[in-house]
């Protein structure tokens, strides 16, 4: 029987940052079909409202983005009741106007990456015996238009005017692009570019999951700049320097979220019509 200390209906994935300033957090081992997850999850509460916390990387960030679990990780965050995710994220900008400091909210993606799994219906059968069905989703829209529009209007509140929508471009990592390939995801029109935020997204629609991105500009992507190129420990510095003022945002829209019961947006109809093969969390 799962206890009230152990549920949440808010998860935010990302680091030890978000997480370290709450009181009365209970650290969950959560299993699932696909493995462990990056960490175990934090929960605790925050204006009222019970949020899980997973640290992407792991709580040591000795996990680069392409070994992270994304599927232990989304099934994890449902199985203690997670309906909504929002997933602050480090990316370079493509343009010069989204320097350092610039705080996006995309509204599209695109996939550049290459060896990830990004599916829970691939007809393979789970260790219980149970086979999910091949199922494809609707994903024209890659984020949730309701957490979206909650993140902008936490932002607002916080005197920090985010760039509203934009396509993130997401690359294998955990290299930076070279130049040549940095110009041309800014020829191509795309905004930002990360490392994490593809299979997030697909995998928590995939579940029936309210998904909204908060990206935060640490540097101008390689083929944006002169000079030596981003290094890692600009990405830190830069996020050091902007994490309390993300959290502020981030807890505002925790707490301006719609309670799960009322939500009745795009994710939550991901399911209509589809035997899914499996029972979800």
């Amino acid at each position: 029987m799962t206890s009230a200390a152990s549920t949440a209906e808010i998860g935010v994935i990302g680091g030890s940052g978000f997480y370290s300033f709450l009181d009365d957090v209970t650290e969950i081992t959560v299993k699932t079909p696909y493995g462990a997850p990056s960490d175990s999850l934090f929960v605790g509460e925050l204006a009222g409202r019970r949020v899980a916390f997973l640290p992407r990387h792991g709580r040591s960030h000795h996990l680069p983005p392409h070994r992270i679990n994304y599927r232990a990780n989304l099934w994890a965050l449902r199985s203690l009741g997670v309906r909504q995710v929002l997933g602050p994220c480090a990316v370079g900008g493509l343009r010069e106007e989204y320097g350092p400091g610039t705080l996006l909210i995309p509204d599209q993606l695109v996939d550049r990456t290459k060896t990830r799994t990004q599916t829970f219906f691939d007809g393979e059968p789970l260790p219980d015996g149970t086979v999910p069905e091949v199922v494809h989703l609707t994903f024209a829209d890659p984020y949730c238009p309701v957490g979206r529009t909650v993140a902008l209007a936490a932002a607002r509140g916080r005197a920090w005017e985010p760039v509203d929508g934009g396509t993130m471009v997401v690359i294998e990592g955990p290299r930076f692009s070279t130049r040549a390939e940095s110009r041309w995801h800014a020829a191509q029109g795309w905004s930002v570019v990360g490392m994490t935020g593809h299979p997030e997204a697909v995998l928590a629609r995939e579940l029936g999951l309210c998904y909204t991105s908060m990206s935060l500009v640490t540097d101008l992507d390689a083929g944006a700049e002169t000079g030596e190129g981003v290094t890692h420990e600009d990405v830190l510095r830069v996020f050091g320097e902007n994490v309390a003022r993300l959290r502020e945002v981030l807890f505002d829209a925790v707490a301006a979220l719609p309670r799960n019961e009322k939500r009745d947006c795009l994710c939550t109809h991901a399911h209509d019509g589809w035997d899914l093969g499996i029972e979800l969390p």
